[in-house]
């Protein structure tokens, strides 16, 4: 059974990957009832857990948000262990001047792409049923002592599929455009047009960015 099921995660991982570009390190951003289930459920250390569960080769970095760690905070003593761990998570800029719920922040920081690829782990079923409605967003949730990422939504699969479609179009209407121009002897298909030159090869290095791994390490995080 559990090598079934790692199977069956593995493949959703391999979708987000084909078909919306994630690549390691996966980022996942985590909210305060993710963050309580770990801790009651001693899912520790959480990055280890994690990594296991997207059959990552290195430990994924986890985020929260101020808006997060805020509405832990209200939740006062019963959540005050998640709080604690929260404050030593590293934070993704939510920019949000007045905080908000940790739902519509979450949402917020998707938006409608998912730009930054985050995986979003959260136990709040409405969360995640409006997350279903984001074509992009793989969401992970935990039962118990075990940790599962949702299967792509039906919307999620036909978003794919259409996105898919209109590359491919675009793809051979642009085949088409070029066998024309080349017809008329304006250029060539296997060749650059007269007079311009061969594009440099060579691109430039961008600067990496050093992203700091978390876990939970019995009821406080270290870092790696």
């Amino acid at each position: 059974m559990r090598v079934k099921r790692r199977s069956r995660h593995r493949k959703v991982v391999k979708f987000y990957s084909t078909c919306f570009g994630f690549r390691e390190p996966y980022k996942v951003l985590i909210d305060g009832t993710f963050v309580h289930h770990l801790l009651v459920h001693q899912l520790l250390p959480a990055d280890d857990a994690l990594r296991e569960l997207l059959s990552a080769s290195r430990a994924p970095p986890l985020l929260t948000s101020k808006c997060v760690v805020a509405e832990l905070r209200r939740l006062g003593k019963s959540h005050s262990e998640a709080f604690d761990a929260a404050q030593l998570v590293a934070t993704a800029s939510c920019e949000h001047d007045k905080v908000v719920s940790a739902v519509d922040c979450i949402l917020s920081l998707v938006g409608d792409k998912n730009p930054e690829h985050y995986f979003v782990a959260t136990q709040d079923s409405d969360l995640r049923a409006k997350l279903r409605e984001v074509p992009c967003v793989p969401v992970i949730y935990g039962l118990k002592n075990s940790l599962f990422i949702e299967q792509p939504s039906v919307q999620q699969r036909q978003f794919a599929q259409l996105d898919e479609e209109k590359r491919i179009h675009m793809e051979k209407s642009e085949f088409k455009k070029l066998l024309k121009a080349s017809s008329e002897g304006k250029t060539s298909v296997c060749g650059n047009a007269p007079g311009v030159a061969e594009k440099s090869k060579f691109k430039r290095n961008r600067a990496k960015v050093n992203i700091y791994s978390f876990c939970f390490s019995g009821h406080s995080i270290v870092r790696i």
